[in-house]
């Protein structure tokens, strides 16, 4: 190598060749710098778009579905209409979870025995307002889903009540079918443990709702009492507002199998109460079914009659104004029968006897207040 060609490498830079020219390095060092910024900002919009997914999947399919308004010392969320929470009542009572119900339902004088019918259409001021003035304790042991004698069967059997009174909604009571909240408990191994998870959110839940309400949604959510089972609901639901309709005519078929049902049940549960049979009304009111199956079962059908300008709110249960306007008309009825259950078991009690003398569910022929 000669002296003038070394001289030239040593004046060209480090790097440099014959086909890449001296600035090329910054060229490279902002095209890198730019990938690396297009590749960060990808990554944030990636970032970004996760966390409002998992934002919006939060609030639109679990507890924070629903708002928190209906917290309180007595209250507990029974149900959220949230994809991933919906029911918490089945396993509530079930496995346990909220210890004083059991009490309640031990407690009560009178029990109530049904679906979500039944205990919308009785959460009323009405019902209290009954019992207070009557100093008579009372549990709404229905629950959503359409429930029935099969789910509440068993927890009866484990509680056993000590009631006088036991008041059955007899619309779809009487089947024996697994509802889909209790196939869930009865067949997935991990059923308690996804209702104890349901109960371990509901504080949090509370405390950021109240707190933070607009990070909640505004699904139809259900908050139940543990005195009492007492429904309280709120945010929205499907407006079908329907007035309520009655059919009169008899289901022979219906009526045969549920019969078979109902005495295996009263004969379980009830021998030496009182029970009054009744149907809340809805679209579609199975008015002459239900009157067929009380008369095979040798008990009247008590109902407030047809009152005119019922409504429901969704084709299926009556709307606010509507329950409380039943509910105070079937007290009226119901009332003075279950004042006299109350009354000939103190006497059956001051006089020592297990059972209540002529109030039972096939001795005593209560008179039906059905008008129709």
């Amino acid at each position: 190598m000669t002296t003038s060609q070394s001289t030239e490498q040593l004046k060209r830079p480090a790097g440099a060749t014959a086909l890449r020219p001296p600035w090329s390095n910054a060229w490279t060092r902002a095209w890198e710098t730019l990938f690396a910024l297009r590749l960060a900002s990808y990554v944030c919009v990636l970032v970004v778009a996760s966390i409002g997914t998992y934002a919006y999947w939060v609030r639109a399919d679990t507890i924070f579905a629903c708002q928190a308004n209906g917290y309180g010392p007595d209250w507990y969320l029974a149900y959220c209409n949230g994809a991933n929470y919906g029911d918490y009542e089945h396993g509530a009572f079930q496995f346990n979870l909220e210890p004083s119900v059991e009490n309640s339902v031990k407690d009560a004088d009178v029990l109530f025995l049904g679906d979500s019918r039944l205990q919308i259409a009785l959460s009323t001021p009405a019902t209290q307002h009954w019992f207070a003035a009557h100093s008579t304790s009372y549990y709404l042991m229905g629950f959503s889903y359409y429930e029935n004698a099969f789910f509440e069967g068993e927890l009866l059997r484990r509680i056993h009540p000590h009631a006088a009174v036991y008041i059955i909604n007899v619309n779809d009571f009487f089947v024996r079918s697994e509802t889909i909240p209790v196939h869930l408990i009865l067949h997935d191994p991990r059923a308690r443990e996804k209702y104890e998870a349901k109960r371990f959110w509901q504080p949090l839940h509370e405390w950021a709702c109240k707190r933070f309400a607009w990070i909640c949604g505004h699904q139809f959510v259900i908050f139940r009492s543990r005195t009492t089972g007492t429904y309280r609901t709120e945010g929205a639901v499907r407006p079908k507002e329907v007035p309520v309709s009655y059919d009169r005519a008899v289901s022979q078929e219906v009526v045969d199998n549920r019969v078979p049902t109902a005495t295996h049940f009263l004969s379980d549960f009830t021998r030496g109460k009182c029970v009054i049979l009744t149907i809340v009304p809805y679209v579609g009111t199975q008015l002459g079914t239900a009157k067929a199956i009380a008369r095979r079962l040798g008990l009247p059908l008590v109902t407030p009659g047809i009152l005119p300008g019922l409504h429901t709110f969704d084709g299926y249960h009556l709307d606010q104004p509507s329950a409380r306007r039943w509910s105070r008309a079937f007290f009226k009825v119901a009332g003075p029968l279950i004042q006299s259950c109350q009354a000939n078991r103190n006497t059956a009690d001051q006089h020592g006897r297990t059972s209540i003398a002529a109030v039972t569910s096939r001795q005593t022929p209560l008179p039906s207040a059905d008008k129709s």
